[in-house]
């Protein structure tokens, strides 16, 4: 199984990225090189036995050992300060390791922020900006200037204007990349709380993806032998068969899979009961490689079908689709309470009530009092500091304005009736039946800009801003680039040209999936690649503001 995912297909040359982080390893590490040519291995040090073929083991051990200290991607003042008081500072070197960028699949990048929302939102730490801005600029450095940005959002707005500040490219013909739209994950803090409903979200919802893969027992993937131990399995678009069934709604998955395994079966049945030639026998060998991945996503999605066929799966969306349409208040906060009395997983409420709490611009105080106190009475009063992370990034508040959720889910069109799962024409089909807000909007600046729907933006969280950078006079301007004919959005070499959509705070599987599906659309202009600070979920973004008093 690959664990490292291809990245051949990508719309940019990634690979050239992960070379460079590589190579800037190898350049620490410089003496490894010279090591080998000696017959010398480079380990690490650890109390596990040497194997090697090797007859004589020499130690060479000096008295004194010199230690050493990477920073990724760059130093910190702060643990630095530290390091100096404890009087350790004098013993290290201390170097830098600047991997500001990771690509974690052919059309993601992360920037491994993981809390970079609740910092910016919670902390006021807007360190993560800093870095944001970096990445994109050393993307720049290889793919160069990006002409047009378009950013919505006080963190986005800040990590533009840092970007303009940063030292400008200079770089021979059209830039690869046409557009930067930066998305503040605050914009829309309503699509990350509900459940996604595409295969990758949830087996994100269910196993947690960590960096490409999900950690589960042997026995859920049949291996026997191993019965009792962890395993891991990896998911990026290495796996054709993940990549081909990744972003469907998981619905359609099993029926996908029979398809597949069906036909399998036929195939062995023809080579078993008809004479076969040579190049009828290589072509079922050939089949016979898929034969492993087909197994491996049956286990899988036959895991998922025991968590979705619980009526309290069934209930719980049910909820989430009645909060997000904003008609029944009485009922959403009878639920609520419920699951609060009943002492349901701590996650599992605070993700509605951030929802509840959102969609009607926080609850009248007598409402917002009841529920924090029944909240601390069933979970313990040291959750007063989570009540109290959730209340500053504005997530569970008292109610102060009227609120506008009703007019923005109308005019983005997010809740779209009978939504179709198996052929979806509309991105709504990874929620089965809401179509995410952020990706709405990317929607709307891909296709016309900002300038249509100023009216709208101003209903959300944060200012909006475009930008034409200097430089570039003859690639598409945002007047241009909006609804252009076709030619307009080609590169020289014929390609479409390509918008990077970075999310600042994190961006869930099911957003990707609703990107993708943009990018597919015939007509759509553009490829889209995406770069977030870290891919989230509603269960691990709410996770980070979760904080025990003493």
């Amino acid at each position: 199984m690959a664990q490292i995912p291809n990245l051949d297909n990508a719309p940019l040359n990634l690979t050239s990225l992960r070379d460079q982080s590589q190579k800037e390893l190898l350049n620490i590490l410089k003496n490894t090189s010279l090591l080998k040519e000696h017959g010398v291995e480079l380990r690490y040090l650890s109390a596990d036995p040497i194997q090697t073929e090797c007859t004589k083991v020499v130690y060479l051990v000096r008295p004194q050992l010199e230690y050493f200290v990477y920073f990724v991607p760059r130093r910190a003042v702060v643990c630095e300060k530290i390091l100096e008081e404890e009087n350790f500072h004098h013993l290290l070197t201390i170097e830098e390791y600047p991997l500001y960028v990771l690509p974690v699949d052919e059309d993601v990048l992360s920037f491994e922020l993981d809390l970079a929302y609740k910092e910016c939102q919670v902390d006021g730490d807007t360190s993560s900006l800093w870095h944001i801005a970096k990445a994109i600029h050393k993307l720049e450095f290889s793919f160069g200037l990006i002409p047009n940005v378009r950013a919505k959002g006080k963190a986005s707005v800040r990590v533009a204007d840092i970007l303009n500040r940063m030292q400008h490219i200079r770089s021979m013909g059209m830039p690869e990349i046409n557009t930067l739209i930066l998305i503040d994950r605050e914009v829309d803090m309503i699509t990350p709380m509900l459940t996604q409903l595409t295969y990758e979200g949830l087996l994100d919802e269910f196993l947690h993806v960590n960096n490409g893969s999900v950690e589960l027992d042997a026995s859920i993937m049949g291996v026997q032998q191993q019965e009792g131990k962890k395993i891991k399995v990896p998911l990026n678009s290495s796996d054709k068969l993940f990549k081909e069934i990744r972003d469907l709604n998981f619905e359609v998955v099993g029926q996908v899979l029979r398809q597949k395994a069906t036909s399998m079966k036929q195939d062995y049945t023809e080579m078993t009961t008809t004479n076969q030639s040579v190049s009828e026998l290589k072509d079922f060998v050939k089949k016979l490689n898929s034969l492993l991945e087909i197994t491996r996503h049956i286990n899988l999605a036959q895991h998922l079908s025991t968590f979705t066929s619980k009526p309290s799966f069934l209930g719980r969306l049910d909820m989430e689709h009645t909060i997000v349409e904003a008609q029944s208040y009485d009922v959403c906060f009878e639920y609520i309470e419920e699951m609060i009395h009943k002492q349901e997983p701590l996650i599992n409420v605070l993700r509605l009530l951030i929802l509840f709490s959102i969609t009607n611009s926080g609850l009248p105080k007598k409402n917002f009092d009841y529920l924090r106190r029944e909240f601390l009475h069933s979970y313990g009063f040291e959750h007063m500091a989570t009540l109290n992370n959730l209340e500053k990034a504005g997530l569970f508040k008292k109610q102060e304005t009227k609120s506008n959720w009703f007019t923005i889910k109308r005019a983005l069109q997010l809740v779209v009736e009978d939504a179709d799962t198996s052929n979806p024409n509309d991105i709504a089909y990874v929620f089965s039946g809401y179509a995410p807000l952020s990706i709405r909007l990317v929607q709307q600046a891909v296709r016309s800009g900002w300038r249509p729907m100023e009216e709208i933006l101003k209903l959300l969280p944060g200012p909006h801003s475009e930008t034409k950078r200097s430089g570039f006079a003859s690639s598409p301007s945002f007047d241009n680039l909006a609804g252009a004919p076709a030619n307009v959005d080609k590169v020289t070499d014929g390609r479409r040209s390509l918008v990077l959509v970075v999310f600042v705070g994190g961006l869930t599987f099911a957003e990707i999936s609703a990107l993708r599906f943009l990018s597919a659309q015939e007509g759509m202009a553009y490829d889209l690649i995406v770069g977030t600070t870290k891919t989230v979920g509603g269960h691990s973004l709410t996770e980070t503001f979760i904080e025990s008093l003493g």
